[in-house]
């Protein structure tokens, strides 16, 4: 049965549309909508409209659901098109009347949102964990490679004397700015939907206030129509950081990619971190590192994916909002997956130090030697001038 049933049949192709993959990608969200459900049932107990055993047992039930959800025995089905849905069939199924009464003093649409929030607000925790390994494993790199020298290149040539520890420090410097970003995001999502309703409130007085304590949200979304309009919004939020971090990853990649061909051999790839050749028995191919740079671009056309989808809707809830739902839980995941490659990677990258200091050719000190004149008084664009005429 549908939250919305009116006793007539859907036509299937309009079912099967509207639902689309909602049914599968709301099995991330079973948990929290029974964190908020029994946020919601403690809320109505509060306020009379539930009795104290009857939020127990609601409780006790929306437990069991939890439970079965992680052996992999609570299964939401195409006709139920969401985990809300599947969890208050549940709930009628087992408690019968009491378990109509659950939806009662919010929207679908609220709850929707309550329980994206507070797997947004696990997911960007998460994801901001693994940003703070990562800065951490560079630091240890470095610690063991940071004096090694090696060419800085601007223009893909050689440029000035630069290190292992300069270059793996600008890293770390991003990342920690990339952790702005996260708490940013997390600063958004960190507010309660709950009981905003479809858009313009409940006619019950409901204790907003109390079931934003009990999810631990740091406040309320106050406007009820700004709560539907910000769908979206903080979601290509949450994107645009994701997006950096992947920048980041990008350039990282591409960096090791280049600086450990054989031809360099500044870094060097464990083979266990390479693949093969189906044609070349010599070859150790770093597929991990060209996907991982591919990466970012699959999370940039997720943001740009999210922002053109609510972009020209009136304000109030839309349907449109739905399809906002699978770009950022895939983009949370493509995030947290190479954010955990890229620990790995620099867990066991090993540096040349032979091939970096064989590559710090003469050319590579000529500004250096510009500068040593300089001190000496000569002008700096005739000093220029002398040392161009030795390159």
């Amino acid at each position: 049965m549908k939250l919305w049933e009116k006793g007539y049949k859907l036509n299937k192709l309009i079912e099967d549309f509207t639902v689309g993959g909602d049914y599968i990608l709301d099995q991330k969200l079973v948990e929290y909508d029974c964190i908020a459900s029994k946020a919601h049932a403690k809320m109505l107990g509060k306020i009379g409209v539930l009795k104290k055993e009857e939020v127990k047992k609601l409780v006790k039930e929306l437990n069991n659901i939890v439970k079965l959800n992680e052996k992999g025995r609570f299964k939401i089905s195409k006709e139920q098109e969401d985990c809300h849905t599947a969890i208050e069939n549940y709930l009628i199924k087992k408690l019968g009347d009491l378990g109509k009464k659950i939806h009662t003093g919010r929207s679908r649409n609220d709850q929707v949102l309550t329980a994206l929030r507070l797997y947004y607000k696990k997911e960007l925790t998460d994801c901001r964990e693994l940003v703070n390994e990562l800065i951490k494993t560079i630091a240890k790199f470095l610690k063991q490679y940071g004096k090694v020298k090696l060419p800085g290149y601007t223009h893909t040539r050689k440029a000035m004397p630069s290190s292992i520890k300069m270059w793996g420090s600008s890293f770390i410097d991003s990342m920690k700015d990339n952790l702005e970003l996260i708490d940013l995001a997390l600063q958004l999502v960190d507010q309660s939907p709950l009981g905003t309703g479809a858009g313009y409130g409940i006619p019950l007085k409901i204790d907003r206030k109390y079931t934003a304590r009990i999810l631990k949200f740091g406040k309320i979304q106050r406007n009820t129509i700004y709560t539907q309009n910000s769908r979206g919004k903080f979601e290509s939020t949450i994107l645009h950081a994701l997006g950096q971090i992947m920048f980041d990853l990008n350039k990282v990649a591409t960096d090791l990619i280049i600086f450990s061909i054989p031809e360099l051999g500044y870094f060097e790839l464990p083979k266990e971190l390479c693949t093969g050749s189906s044609i070349m028995p010599h070859k150790k191919n770093p597929d991990v590192l060209e996907l991982l740079r591919a990466k970012y671009h699959i999370i940039l056309t997720y943001e740009f994916q999210v922002k053109n989808i609510i972009s020209n809707l009136p304000s109030g809830y839309n349907r449109d909002f739905q399809l906002t739902k699978e770009p950022t839980m895939k983009g949370l995941e493509i995030a947290e997956e190479s954010l955990s490659i890229t620990n790995l990677i620099f867990r066991n990258l090993k540096v040349n130090k032979e091939n970096c200091d064989k590559a710090l050719t003469k050319d590579v000190c000529a500004t250096e030697k510009v500068y040593k004149l300089v001190k000496k008084g000569v002008p700096f664009r005739e000093a220029y001038r002398i040392i161009s005429k030795e390159h």
